[in-house]
């Protein structure tokens, strides 16, 4: 019943960041619940490459169970992107609240609807 506890996580966190994404109407908020919806992939992927009482993939005689290091290196890289890609997603909302003087959405859209021939 313990192994399935991160599963468990890993579902409530998608849950929150797809509900935070869907409900706010500021796009900061948005970006915030995108974030924990990637964060939950990260959790469910690295509780993917863990084998019970596997260790570091060090070569040793004393181990004969390894975990697999492949999805770690995977979310490192994920990870790395995510930070990059929250950045531009955070720049593109200064300069809409730089254009539109708000974040949010439904200012925007007004503003938009406002300003159509």
């Amino acid at each position: 019943m313990i192994s399935l506890l991160n599963y468990w996580f890993v579902f409530a966190l998608m849950l929150l960041g797809l509900y935070v994404t869907i409900s706010a109407s500021n796009l900061v908020k948005k970006v915030v619940g995108l974030n924990i919806f990637q964060t939950s992939v990260f959790v469910f992927f690295i509780s993917m490459g863990k084998v019970a009482d596997g260790t570091a993939p060090i070569l040793d005689s004393a181990y004969n169970a390894y975990s697999n290091p492949l999805p770690h290196v995977l979310i490192l890289t994920a990870i790395v992107v995510s930070v990059a890609t929250t950045a531009l997603a955070l720049a593109l909302i200064v300069r809409i609240r730089e254009a539109y003087g708000s974040v949010e959405e439904s200012f925007i859209h007004d503003a938009d609807n406002d300003t159509a021939p």
